[in-house]
């Protein structure tokens, strides 16, 4: 296996880019008016041009990720196993849509890029009938990939477009088969990204798959503790500008499903701090506890509206509270995570540049006193170099 010791990783989000260099790393505010490559040249030039291409590995989230539909038999394990791939393979999820309630459903109206079907044991077919063609008709989607069973994949390959099939993700013990769809997954990350400009400039200077940032984030959670005194079991919040990522042990959920990964992740796509600010406030708006929040941080909702350090900070801590209400019981729709079993909170990407430790302690007491009603305190740590995607990033280019 190669050393990743002598390798330039980059990571570009959708606020910040960073480089971690064999002695060094460092983050930089993105310059919205130049490419991002024109901005990484004129800020790091210098440190780019010590590399060759194929010791150059970038992960990005700056393209927001691939919008994904999943419809599935069950909540309880074709829908939850399609789920967990997609969210591990840094795919973010739209809908997931229980099949015999299909006609319930509403028409999302954004572009879908993968519709993801699921569904039985291979040695039981006939599942899915002439309802999921006409839901996909009305659909706008660009790939269709179905992972069911295979008595099915043979007569809808002949009834529907743009499909393709992989092999079932649920064996016939009820097992989770990770590979086949999270390969699928990343490698349509990767032509999403090949299709955006801004970002595919980037293969100038790599010559390296880009990878998800989130994907490559959980690389690195089974090697947190070699840096972090974090204690099992935990969660990471990665809050940035755009989306927060929430990686957590599987201890902190009941229904553990048989998979390769010690840990998952969800996704929420409009609970950033810069591009989706507008959303979190207006999740913000719709909790009824938020403004208890606000009062306890001494502010008026006054602040939603102000362009300021201060209106950015107590965002970040309105992220945070947001959040944790989506993982709790007060938020049956979501995951639901046992967060009175939470040992270690740690909190990555932006935020750390916008919030101490006393803020976050702040907030997180708040949330477990008014929603769980407990006094539990789990250990907060911050990652404010961001070295635990550097944990991760080096992982994925010393495997390849």
């Amino acid at each position: 296996m190669k050393q990743a010791n002598d390798k330039l990783l980059i990571d570009i989000g959708s606020t910040y880019f960073k480089l971690c260099t064999p002695t060094s790393i460092e983050q930089h505010f993105r310059d919205f008016n130049k490419r991002i490559l024109d901005d990484l040249n004129h800020k790091c030039g210098d440190t780019v041009a010590r590399f060759s291409q194929n010791d150059i590995h970038i992960c990005s989230s700056a393209n927001g990720g691939l919008s994904t539909l999943i419809i599935g038999l069950t909540q309880s394990y074709s829908l939850k196993y399609a789920t967990n791939i997609a969210y591990n393979a840094g795919i973010n999820i739209i809908e997931s849509i229980v099949f015999q309630d299909i006609k319930t459903y509403s028409i999302p109206s954004d572009v879908i890029d993968a519709v993801i079907i699921v569904g039985g044991i291979d040695s039981n077919g006939g599942v899915f009938d002439e309802r999921l063609d006409e839901y996909l008709a009305k659909l706008n989607y660009s790939n269709a990939v179905f992972v069911g069973n295979a008595s099915d994949a043979e007569t809808l390959t002949g009834r529907l477009d743009k499909l393709t099939v992989l092999p079932n993700i649920i064996d016939n013990r009820l097992h989770i088969v990770e590979a086949h769809l999270k390969e699928y997954l990343t490698n349509l990350y990767q032509q999403d990204i090949e299709g955006k400009q801004d970002i595919k400039h980037l293969y100038d200077i790599t010559g390296n798959q880009i990878y998800s940032t989130p994907y490559v984030v959980n690389r690195s959670l089974p090697l947190i503790h070699t840096s972090f005194a974090v204690t099992d079991p935990f969660i990471l919040l990665d809050i940035g500008g755009a989306t927060t990522d929430v990686h957590y042990s599987k201890d902190l959920v009941s229904d553990n499903i048989v998979t390769q990964q010690g840990h998952d992740r969800i996704v929420f796509k409009k609970l950033g701090v810069y591009k989706s600010r507008q959303s979190l406030v207006f999740t913000a708006e719709q909790n009824e506890f938020a403004y208890e929040l606000l009062m306890h941080l001494m502010v008026t909702e006054n602040i939603y509206h102000e362009h300021s350090e201060k209106a950015t900070k107590i965002l970040m801590q309105l992220a945070i509270f947001l959040v944790l209400c989506n993982m709790s019981h007060y938020q049956p729709s979501t995951v639901s995570l046992k967060l009175l079993a939470m040992n270690s909170i740690v909190f990555t990407g932006g935020i750390t540049k916008v919030l101490g430790t006393d803020d976050i302690e702040d907030v997180v007491a708040f949330f477990y006193r008014k929603i769980l009603n407990s006094e539990h305190k789990p250990a907060t740590v911050l990652d404010k170099n961001y070295d635990i995607w550097t944990l991760g990033a080096k992982e994925h280019a010393a495997c390849l």
